[in-house]
């Protein structure tokens, strides 16, 4: 018998399309209309808000073409709660002029397919940058692009090409080149891949997200001719629609454009890991906001110390950078291979700041830097990151004090004393209470361009060194070999 795959399965998804009765619409009394109108978006907006589950993801489409006119789409953790909001729905107002055009039941899924090692390994020895990886995948959230594709396929079974019947190492080969393809859209598509075997009429329902609908045409026709598509594939038929927020519901009915101009980008009021509160939006408990006032007073209390050191730790009114920094035990030069095909599709953003793969000295990982202008698009960035080979860890993430990225542009005539000085204040770092470890990371591209990652017990300990006459002395005499000012970048 063929190997099987083996899976493990996280979120339920529902896509509900409905068409829409216009003539109905058009005949009934504004009054009735008006409360229509006002029981789909008080629904729509407590699916977003997570009023009915402890997790999960909602959000409504405007569909083109003449197959639905909406789709909400559902990601909850149980059938049971899919099942409770498709009857919620249809004793609301609107319901009443609305008719299920069809629907897609399926089950977000893992296979070895994606990582073999996940299934091998016992869950709490699997390496934290692949549980992220796997978790997102499991647990995906609704991304804010504006626009959605969405398509069931099947996986061929023929006389000739049967993809069942070729052997798991044949098969994941497929897999890994196919993924290939995708990764070269990581910035510009994001994609939910979930089950649908046992569930629905097809083996797998997917759903693309994208800014620019060009973008999920070109996704769609590139990868159809790699041999896991051409082969082996088959796709029924296809959705697209845009995003827009459910307070938008009147201005869709009315045939107004949306979203409409006040609502340009789509919200999202309760992302995934976030707490899910039953209040009006914008309405946040007195516990959220201390917690964000105090990290911010200590955020700006860390930039205030290094800045009486003059070290450059950002500035106080939204200047400041944002890094996400994952660590591989890839070889550097194949890392690199892979970052520079994403780093052409995050320079099409304007908070794109720079993404560049390091080369651990001691110890034996390297580093990929991805600095943003905002802390959302560099956890966005993170999202793709992760996916690259043999990620093990993300900065911050270790016990106790989150890494501090000290980044240092070297003249080139100095880069032989700055490693020498590195080493000694390494030595002398060995020594401090309540240092775990340091490493000096160079720039694959640009042996003067470095990055410094320490990790402390805590923020007082790696304070305590900042402030010390050894760092005084260091920094002071780094001004005549560093090309710029030390910099600090926090990390998202």
């Amino acid at each position: 018998m063929v190997e099987p795959p083996q899976t493990d399965e996280g979120w339920y998804v529902l896509h509900d399309f409905r068409t829409i009765d216009w003539q109905h619409w058009q005949e009934t009394p504004q009054r009735r209309r008006t409360r229509a109108i006002e029981e789909g978006q008080a629904f729509l907006e407590e699916c977003e808000a997570l009023a009915d589950a402890e997790d999960g993801q909602s959000a409504i489409f405007s569909m083109m073409g003449h197959e639905a006119d909406l789709l909400i789409l559902h990601f909850r953790p149980t059938l049971d709660d899919l099942s409770a909001l498709e009857r919620r729905f249809e004793t609301t107002g609107l319901a009443a002029f609305t008719e299920r055009s069809t629907s897609y039941v399926s089950v977000t899924e893992v296979s070895g397919y994606v990582s073999d090692d996940y299934f091998k390994e016992d869950a709490e020895e699997t390496n934290e940058g692949l549980r992220r990886y796997i978790e997102g995948k499991l647990e995906p959230e609704i991304p804010e692009n504006e626009y959605l594709c969405f398509y069931p396929m099947n996986k061929r079974r023929g006389e000739k090409y049967n993809w069942y019947a070729l052997s798991f190492d044949e098969r994941a080969e497929l897999m890994e080149g196919h993924g290939k393809f995708g990764r070269k859209y990581a910035g510009d598509v994001s994609q939910v891949v979930a089950s649908s075997v046992g569930l629905d009429d097809h083996e797998w329902g997917v759903t693309l997200f994208a800014d620019d609908p060009v973008h999920l045409k070109d996704i769609v026709y590139e990868m159809r001719f790699d041999e896991a598509s051409s082969l082996y594939g088959e796709f029924p038929y296809f959705y697209v629609g845009r995003r827009f927020p459910p307070s938008d519901l009147g201005a869709f009915l009315e045939g107004a454009k949306v979203p409409t101009a006040e609502h340009d980008e789509p919200e999202q009021e309760h992302a995934h890991g976030e707490r899910h509160g039953h209040g009006p939006p914008g309405e946040t408990d007195d516990a959220d906001d201390t917690a964000d006032a105090d990290e911010a007073d200590e955020t700006d209390e860390i930039r205030g110390q290094l800045e009486e050191m003059d070290i450059y730790a950002g500035k106080p009114h939204g200047e400041d950078v944002y890094a996400t920094v994952l660590y591989s035990e890839a070889e550097a030069e194949d890392l690199f291979e892979e970052v520079d095909g994403l780093r052409a599709n995050f320079d099409h953003y304007d908070t794109h700041v720079k993404t560049a793969v390091y080369r651990g000295r001691e110890r034996d990982r390297n580093a990929v830097v991805s600095i943003w202008e905002t802390d959302s698009a560099a956890e966005t960035a993170a999202g793709f990151l992760s996916e690259l080979p043999e990620i093990v860890s993300r900065a911050g993430e270790e016990s106790g004090f989150g890494t501090m990225g000290m980044f240092y542009t070297i003249k080139p005539e100095h880069r032989d004393d700055f490693i020498e000085k590195f080493e000694t204040v390494g030595g002398m770092l060995a020594e401090m209470d309540g240092h775990h470890d340091t490493d000096l990371l160079i720039n694959v591209e640009d042996e003067n361009d470095t990055f410094i990652a320490s990790q402390w017990r805590s923020r007082e300990d790696a304070m305590a060194f900042f402030r010390s006459d050894a760092f005084r002395d260091t920094v002071d005499w780094g001004r005549d070999v560093l090309a710029d000012r030390p910099r600090h970048v926090f990390l998202a």
